[in-house]
């Protein structure tokens, strides 16, 4: 990241703003509403800082800025229309290590100010790094319809509470279950409804009631899809937030990996072919050990968690312990490569059928119902086929299929470093040795592959 994002309190702290037009008054605004003492120093003030002088609610210097002016002051913003003063006053600032902010120049700012969703007491702040303030302010904009005005409120109310629910929940898992679950329920509709009372009673009685009930885990197996995060249910994105423990392996994204909960604890158990990093059964008995210890448990799978994620033995494990889940389906890796190649799965003129296969076998061997495969109007999606591609090529075609059959091998499906290898049965295997691809990667076998150069639409 650019900038490390913070909050800075600022009640009853000394800020000088350099500029006294339309620009100064915005940023004064906010200083203000910050419970900033603010002096302006400016040659001549716009009519609202005019009026903000009278109102007795800055102090203002009739002058141009000199470095004198910098003593006792925590925090500066140049709001001139001189380039010249703006990196004055920065080089002035750098030199007394006080923040300093220079509106609209990024390479003259200690800081810079982001556009602010505000429900007071809780606040969204959204920054580009200086780049592109407009995109910031769409998003701000996006947000500000989405998020209740109430939300305040209901941080409010919370934070009146934290003691109580501090005193009678006595640990952190519990604490940190009862908001999640309080924060999940009705209380949160009823303050945006305006009914404040109700919501409070509500919420001691809940509380009163969570006293003494004993932590009750689950767990969650969640589908991530092939890897772009813009690609997350709203469901996944929710749990993903809501995490005690996740469990993840080398099929889940780095950006998807990002957005889980920063607090929440990180339990790799990544398999690759032929090295099975934590052997399935481990993968199992953590999940029913994390789970009775009341923690809210999140298993991340790569695709779906019913296609080729080994999620039916996972719940099989809970099932039989007893233990509470939910399975989130996600988009499975065939239907995200597809579309982010360009290869229609099924088409009214190549292909009537789709079938997917697993190209990875605990054994290390592939052994497919191979006569079942060669139909010239089905296309084969094979999972986890990277190591074995020369042998499945091969396969298709002693049993019957064309050699000149189209074939497609697409590495790291949907993120932005995404590449689609194309050929046919009898020289994949080799344009993929060329190409360096390596896992996450799955093949498409089908005239569909044909149609990649016309339907693709991500820049290779």
């Amino acid at each position: 990241m650019n900038y490390f994002p913070l909050f800075l309190n600022l009640h009853d702290q000394h800020c000088l703003v350099v500029g006294g037009g339309d620009v100064a008054a915005r940023k004064i605004r906010l200083l203000a509403a910050a419970g900033g003492k603010i002096t302006v120093v400016a040659p001549q003030l716009c009519e609202e800082l005019a009026q903000a002088v009278l109102d007795n609610k800055l102090v203002y210097l009739a002058a141009s800025f000199n470095e004198s002016q910098l003593q006792n002051t925590r925090l500066v913003i140049a709001a001139t229309n001189s380039e010249e003063v703006n990196r004055h006053v920065f080089e002035a600032c750098e030199a007394r290590g006080i923040l300093v902010n220079a509106v609209d120049d990024p390479a003259s700012c200690r800081f810079i100010t982001p556009a602010i969703v505000d429900r007071s007491p809780l606040m969204i702040a959204i920054s580009t790094s200086g780049g592109v303030p407009v995109l910031a302010r769409n998003l701000r904009a996006q947000l500000e319809a989405l998020i209740p005005h109430a939300y305040g409120d209901l941080a409010k109310m919370a934070a009146d509470f934290r003691d109580e629910v501090k005193s009678k929940l006595l640990t952190v898992g519990a604490r940190k279950q009862f908001w999640e679950k309080t924060l999940a329920g009705p209380i949160p509709d009823m303050v945006f409804a305006g009914q404040n009372e109700a919501a409070r009673r509500a919420l001691s009685e809940s509380l009163s009631a969570d006293a003494d009930a004993p932590l009750q885990g689950a767990v969650y197996l969640v589908g991530c899809g092939p890897g772009n995060p813009d690609l997350l249910t709203f469901r996944a994105l929710r749990l993903m937030q809501q995490a005690d423990v996740v469990l993840y392996d080398n099929l889940v994204s780095a950006p998807i990996l990002d957005m889980v909960r920063r607090d929440a604890e990180r339990v790799y158990v990544g398999k690759k072919s032929n090295n099975h990093a934590v052997p399935q059964e481990e993968i199992n008995q953590l999940l029913v050990r994390y789970a009775l210890q009341g923690q809210k448990v999140l298993r991340l799978k790569g695709g779906d968690p019913f296609i080729f994620g080994r999620g039916g033995e996972e719940i099989e494990e809970l099932a039989g312990a007893g233990i509470a889940f939910e399975v989130v389906p996600g988009i499975t890796s065939a239907a995200g490569a597809s579309c982010y190649a360009g290869i229609p799965l099924t088409h009214r003129d190549y292909a009537q059928s789709v079938t997917f296969v697993t190209g990875h076998r605990r054994d290390g061997e592939v052994e497919l119902d191979w006569p079942r495969l060669v139909s010239p109007t089905e296309t084969v999606v094979v999972y986890m086929g990277v190591a074995q591609v020369e042998k499945i090529c091969a396969q298709l075609i002693k049993h019957g299929r064309n050699p000149d059959t189209p074939a497609a091998m697409v590495e790291k499906a949907t993120l932005s470093k995404q590449r689609v290898v194309v050929g046919t049965l009898s020289n994949l295997a080799q344009k993929v040795a060329d190409q360096g691809i390596k896992p996450p990667a799955l093949i498409i076998i089908g005239e569909v592959v044909s149609l990649h150069d016309k339907l693709k639409w991500l820049a290779d």
